[in-house]
């Protein structure tokens, strides 16, 4: 029988909201109180509901992810609740799919009389889902309700230990389940009960597991560090494209190809030894034939016609293939079972023009990562990737050595450098420039104040500083006078982005989703690689494109801790 825990919920709204709003927070969660954290941080509330409890953290300082499945309750919350700090996402347990999306690693997860609802053979897996949300040191805090189920929902009955028995499994620890109390809406067959759980900062999980391939597992090339580092690359910048898979995310092989060559490039061009004697299999007239190119022109979005087309074609089809049969197969756990399970798909069809985009790079396969590893690698590839990189140096100086060379450390060093494009904004700029020329109204996001030729920036929308972003979608008009003097490299506030919004969405489409095919789909592929938005093919819709920058713009702030702009004071 299928249980819909949902419908009853989006029926009912007023009347659930209006329940919910009748207490305030303090007085419903008063055996709470003394545990919550003394500093505000990042909270996710799972079955957000009416928004009364994702509204009281937000007034005291914390960002806010509220997650709420009923479309009409979340609705009249987002109403009710207007507040920048809170952001609201369709999704529920056991799998928060959406959330696990977002990238994010949360102080505080909050779930109020939630548990109930979770069918008892996916309780095991919903902690499991909630504990690779948290931070270290984060903490799990959810009040159990006790008592009959109402007719019109189901629920099944919870218990303290059965949740402290699944949290320990887990990694956590139990700080406090309290005494059963009466329900505040004088229902007599009620009570309510508070559980609290810890994540120790202990450095547990996959950092081990990692360290150990990168350091101590044995090597015949440098491939196995090299797919890691790819796997890293694409968590820190692409990782949207990564498909949820339950135990472990899926991505596209042709992806890791991609990245392959962009890494090996500059290594092979320069003659540096990957493995003792012999050359590399993927290494073949193709990979030859981009010489030209720099290793920044390979990625999502890029377009390449004629010559170039069909080389990389056959390029990413010859890496994919040695990736899937050598470091894929061979980088294994102990009990030689591979981690990152890969099959090759195929080679797609000859094309006049090949343009990056998702689609063709699932063609050429799959790749599986477990869960836990791609959380480590997207929370911390700026600590693993040094790591990788130390590693290769090593190796790739030891197989020169065997060979009778001397390679400086700093000449493998500047070859493993990752190459970002330069600071360019003259496309968008010219862009910019020619809708004024033709007469159109191009506006600072920021103040929406006119803009002309000769006083416009084009401005990072999160900053260059802080994360090296090109990409269309991140580059916006902006006064001169702004962008250099107020805003310069901070990063924008939720509030002063939610009032730009609708700027920001008018520039996206009338300079990128008008335009030319070509620039439409490289704006939608580089906004689906890099930001937390959902779809493959098709458009995107910005509302979401914009929820999505939040996001975005949430985690920087959470990685780099740089200050946040709230716009130009009023006089």
């Amino acid at each position: 029988m299928a249980w819909d825990t949902i419908s009853p919920y989006n029926r009912g709204f007023r009347e659930f909201t209006a329940a919910y709003e009748a207490f305030g927070f303090e007085e419903i969660h008063a055996d709470a109180m003394p545990f919550l954290p003394a500093k505000p941080g990042l909270i996710l509330d799972v079955g957000a509901g009416s928004g009364r409890d994702a509204a009281w953290f937000a007034n005291r300082g914390w960002e806010v992810i509220a997650a709420e499945p009923a479309k009409a309750l979340r609705e009249e919350a987002r109403r009710l609740h207007a507040d920048a700090r809170i952001r609201w996402v369709d999704d529920r347990l056991p799998s928060l799919v959406g959330i696990h999306q977002l990238g994010l690693g949360f102080d505080l997860i909050w779930l109020s009389g939630v548990w109930q609802h979770i069918r008892p053979e996916e309780r095991a897996r919903a902690m499991r889902k909630l504990v690779t949300l948290l931070k270290p040191g984060g903490r799990i805090m959810m009040t159990l309700r006790h008592g009959p189920a109402p007719d019109d929902r189901p629920m099944w009955p919870v218990n303290a230990m059965e949740v402290e028995r699944l949290g320990l499994y887990h990694g956590l620890a139990l700080r406090v389940a309290t005494e059963r109390r009466e329900d505040q809406q004088g229902r007599a067959d009620i009570r309510w009960q508070t559980v609290i759980l810890d994540l120790p900062d202990d450095g547990a999980g996959a950092l081990p597991l990692l360290r150990g391939v990168i350091l101590r597992q044995e090597k015949s090339a440098t491939y196995k560090l090299a797919l890691l580092r790819c796997l890293a690359r694409i968590a820190d910048t692409s990782p949207n494209i990564a498909r949820d898979a339950g135990e472990h995310v899926e991505l596209p092989l042709g992806l890791i190809a991609l990245y392959w060559i962009r890494m090996f490039k500059p290594l092979e061009e320069r003659g540096m030894p990957q493995l003792p004697g012999g050359s590399m299999g993927f290494v073949k007239e193709a990979f030859r034939a981009l010489q030209p190119l720099a290793p920044f022109d390979l990625r999502l979005g890029a377009r390449f016609e004629g010559h170039f087309g069909e080389a990389m074609r056959k390029a990413l089809g010859d890496a994919a293939r040695l990736i899937s049969t050598m470091p894929a197969t061979h980088l294994t756990f102990a009990d030689d079972q591979p981690v990152f399970p890969t099959s090759y798909g195929r080679m797609p069809k000859t094309q006049s023009a090949l343009q990056i985009e998702a689609g063709l790079l699932w063609e050429y396969g799959t790749t599986q990562i477990p869960l836990g590893i791609w959380q480590a690698l997207r929370r911390m590839s700026a600590w693993i990737e040094p790591m990788l990189v130390a590693e290769w140096v090593r190796l790739t100086r030891q197989y020169a050595e065997g060979a009778g060379r001397n390679l400086p450390a700093d000449d493998v060093m500047a070859a493993l450098r990752w190459l970002e494009p330069e600071r360019d904004t003259l496309f968008v700029r010219n862009l910019a420039q020619g809708r004024i020329d033709r007469g159109m109204v191009v506006e600072c996001v920021w103040s929406g104040q006119g803009l002309r030729k000769a006083a416009l920036d084009i401005d990072h929308c999160l900053p260059w500083s802080a994360w090296p972003c090109g990409d269309l979608w991140n580059l916006l008009p902006a006064s001169p006078s702004i962008n250099r003097n107020s805003k310069r490299e901070l990063i924008v506030g939720a509030a002063k982005l939610n009032e730009a919004k609708p700027r920001i969405m008018q520039w996206w489409q009338e300079a990128y989703l008008e335009g030319a095919h070509p620039l439409r789909l490289r704006f939608l592929e580089e906004a689906r690689g890099t930001l937390p938005v959902a779809g493959e093919a098709g458009g995107l819709n910005l509302e979401d494109l914009s929820a999505a920058l939040d996001f975005r713009r949430l985690r920087l702030r959470q990685e780099t801790q740089i200050a946040e702009w709230h716009g130009v004071r009023k006089q």
